[in-house]
């Protein structure tokens, strides 16, 4: 007998069991067709087909199969598990028979009412979470604490809060007791009082202080003023016996005092042998006037003849009652026996320093920070300068006239150190006599030795001192020396100026950032001669310094307004 070909229709007998089954589930109107799985397979196919409306009959060929029958690309359809009996059911997805004319989708295939179903019931699911609802509350949440974090108010400080630990300098506190340990104290962020122009009367600061210890103070100074001192005396001892001399300058506590209130700009000494008087300039527009013989504390009164930084002071080399001092904007000249400030020039453009031209000290050369310089003769009416002078400087910071040939002059400012020949000025096209080269950042000072003028000693911002050679007046000077020198004083600190001597043409005075602070002389030869410091009395930054010029005597002064003298 031959076995029919695998996957023939081969209509067979079933079981009674088996038709029992086949009639309690085969649904009416259904046609059934059975597939043989093959010879002694005991296994077949049960089929049952179930007519569809004319528009659902492809749903589910349209759904599973693709336009050429095969299934969509990514998905992979799984056979139904075949039942108890062996036999495969069709409709058998893990659907109920009854759920298809419940959920009112009975057009569908049983898979499609399956998904429809899972749909739902996740639906359902997913609402009882209530998700929407906590997802819209975190929003706002977030929302409302990003604005908080972003509108919300800096607290204000308290006024009494407080400070935190900073030095005196950061907090411009001026020190009170000696030694005075480091201060760099600065004025206040205040105005200072306008001084008005024209003739000011000699008038402490402190118009409640002692009327008669003012009045000692001036005539004192009146009386000093009438002696004519003798001529300075050259110092003609060798280097060693100099050195002796400088030893024996000592400070002591009452040689310290506060004679002006803030950061000293200017001093001048008085050439009085008999009385020791010092004036003192500050970045306020204060003069101080200190007699230093006075131990009481009523040597020294403060008057405020500018509104400005006192830069430049003299007392006139021919009449010594007479102090002049420059500011911003005037040049004043303080006579004690008239008790008035007169005023000498003034001008729209910021003044810088001033020396005088002759030794009667009628005519003066007037330094600009804008670079210029002008001419100033005291003898002629009225405040405005003879000449107005551009020397093709952007800086002029310091003039200097030679103490021999009145006729020059030199400037000194930016990089630039030129000697000129005032009787050549001219407003536009001036050219030098001689130039001093060799600086690569703005010079603070240039000045010509005291008694030949064969020197000139310059403080220059690259950390040098510079000592030319001026004798001949060529065009270019020469450098003798070059001294390594710490000038970064910043901006807390008066620049440095280097001064010399009066009684020796090879010797000047520096200021110093060395610890322990001092104060220091070297030679032309840049040489370190002395080094004056007083642990106890001197703990700060001296940057200005004057020398008495026919006694051993040095004062300097720091940025509290203190001034320290240093005397045999």
């Amino acid at each position: 007998m031959a076995l029919p070909q695998a996957g023939t229709l081969q209509p067979q007998e079933p079981s009674p069991l088996t038709q029992q089954r086949m009639q309690e589930s085969t649904p009416e109107g259904t046609a059934e067709l059975r597939l043989s799985l093959g010879p002694g397979a005991g296994r077949q196919l049960r089929v049952l087909l179930t007519p569809l409306p004319g528009a659902a009959r492809l749903l589910p060929q349209k759904r599973l199969l693709g336009a050429e029958g095969r299934a969509p690309a990514g998905k992979r359809l799984r056979p139904p598990e075949p039942g108890p009996d062996g036999v495969w059911d069709a409709e058998s997805d893990g659907s109920e028979a009854g759920d298809a004319g419940a959920d009112g989708y009975s057009q569908l295939s049983a898979y499609e009412r399956k998904r429809l179903k899972n749909i739902t019931e996740n639906a359902k699911f997913f609402a009882a979470l209530k998700l929407h609802e906590s997802a819209a509350r975190l929003h706002q949440i977030a929302a409302k604490g990003q604005s908080h974090v972003t509108k919300r108010a800096r607290p204000k400080k308290a006024e009494d809060e407080t400070v935190r630990r900073r030095s005196m300098r950061l907090q411009r506190v001026e020190p009170s007791e000696v030694p005075v340990l480091e201060t760099l104290a600065q004025p206040a962020a205040e105005s200072y009082p306008q001084v008005p122009a024209g003739p000011l009367p000699m008038v402490p600061e402190d118009q409640g202080g002692n009327s008669k210890l003012t009045e000692d103070l001036l005539t004192t100074w009146m009386r000093i003023s009438e002696v004519k001192a003798n001529g300075t005396e050259k110092c003609l001892c060798d280097v060693k016996r100099y050195q002796d001399m400088l030893t024996s300058m000592v400070l002591s506590e009452e040689n310290v005092r506060k004679v002006v209130k803030y950061r000293v700009c200017s001093m001048a000494i008085h050439p009085s042998e008999s009385v020791l008087f010092v004036a003192a300039g500050d970045k306020s527009g204060q003069i101080g006037l200190w007699n230093v013989n006075c131990k009481s504390e009523e040597g020294a009164h403060v008057f405020v003849p500018h509104s400005d930084p006192v830069s430049c002071m003299h007392f006139s080399p021919f009449n010594p009652a007479h102090l002049l001092s420059l500011s911003n904007d005037t040049l004043r000249c303080g006579d004690v026996t008239r008790a008035v400030f007169d005023e000498i020039c003034r001008s729209e453009e910021s003044l810088s320093s001033f020396d005088f031209l002759e030794d009667n000290a009628s005519t003066a050369i007037v330094g600009h920070w804008g670079g210029n310089v002008a001419i100033v003769d005291r003898r002629t009416p009225g405040t405005s300068s003879e000449l107005s002078a551009d020397i093709g400087f952007k800086r002029t910071r310091t003039v200097h006239v030679h103490p021999v040939n009145k006729q020059y002059f030199m400037a000194a400012g930016s990089v630039d150190v030129c000697i000129y020949d005032v009787r050549h000025l001219k407003s536009r096209g001036n050219k030098p006599v001689s130039s001093l080269k060799g600086h690569t950042k703005s010079v603070a000072s240039a000045y010509f030795s005291p008694v030949t003028g064969s020197r000139v000693v310059t403080v220059c911002a690259d950390d040098k001192l510079r000592v030319y050679d001026t004798s001949s007046l060529s065009s270019t000077a020469a450098v003798l020396s070059t001294v390594r020198h710490n000038n970064n004083t910043g901006r807390w600190l008066t620049r440095f100026q280097a001064i010399w001597d009066p009684k020796r043409e090879d010797c000047f005075v520096v200021g110093s950032m060395a610890r322990p602070r001092q104060i220091e002389v070297f030679q032309d030869t840049g040489k370190l001669l002395h080094s004056f410091s007083n642990l106890d009395c001197l703990g700060s930054v001296c940057s200005i310094n004057v020398v008495h010029p026919s006694k051993n005597i040095l004062v300097g002064g720091n940025s509290s307004g203190r001034l320290h003298v240093f005397k045999e």
